[in-house]
């Protein structure tokens, strides 16, 4: 498939939001993937600002990334805080930069195996709901172009939520976010299970729901009430 297409096939399913099972989790687990597929990151995760103003980590590619995202609302630096109060991306900040201007970020980063982030916001004209992480195990740079991607991606996303609000006329933005939190909490559980029963790891246990959920058409929220529930089981996950 050459890239053209690529990118087209990524904005048609970013921009599917008319459905009547909408779901914000799915909906911006599949930004992350795709922003890390495109943008040659390693990992990618999204903070959203809920009704309150209160910041939550909502979606992510691995572990590693959900770790970090929390650290940055724990210590209250990081690439993303930045990005979320100017409501520009942060990019491209050297080594160095970035242990002077968030040296416990930096260090966390580190830890855990990345050598640079990026982020990018979420918005639309002045309204900033969140923003997208970019994690990389090398000291990397983006390219204007790989911005450009970047925030394009970042812009369909928040036009999705924002006009899944408007097209049912009524708070569901606020709505949405609060049950994908809820979401997220069942789905934490699921992870457990699936980790303490088939002895696998965080990343492992994900991903056999999300693959689980797309053979079969379900929602992963679904899917892993079933895994809590105990009625749906490692072998059933990993089957056809």
């Amino acid at each position: 498939m050459t890239s053209e297409r690529r990118l087209t096939r990524v904005f048609v399913e970013l921009a599917d939001t008319l459905v009547d099972e909408f779901d914000a989790l799915d909906f911006l687990s599949t930004l992350t993937e795709r922003s890390v597929e495109l943008l040659n990151a390693d990992a990618a995760g999204v903070i959203l600002i809920d009704a309150h103003g209160v910041l939550h980590v909502v979606a992510s590619t691995s572990d590693q990334a959900q770790l970090l995202e929390l650290l940055e609302l724990q210590n209250d630096e990081g690439p993303c805080l930045d990005c979320l109060e100017t409501g520009h991306a942060v990019v491209n900040v050297g080594l160095a930069q970035s242990r002077a201007r968030w040296p416990r970020f930096s260090a966390a980063l580190a830890e855990v195996g990345f050598q640079s982030a990026h982020a990018i916001p979420l918005r639309l004209r002045d309204s900033v709901v969140g923003a997208m992480n970019l994690f990389c195990e090398a000291d990397s740079r983006l390219s204007d172009d790989d911005v450009a991607l970047g925030q394009a991606l970042a812009d369909i996303a928040t036009i999705g939520l924002l006009q899944e609000r408007a097209v049912r006329q009524s708070g569901l933005l606020a709505e949405q976010l609060q049950t994908a939190l809820d979401n997220r909490v069942l789905i934490e559980q699921a992870k457990g299970v699936l980790i303490a029963s088939a002895g696998i790891d965080v990343d492992r246990a994900f991903r056999l729901m999300r693959d689980y959920s797309r053979r079969n058409n379900q929602a992963v929220k679904d899917v892993a009430r079933r895994v809590v529930e105990r009625s749906l089981t490692t072998d059933q996950l990993t089957g056809p």
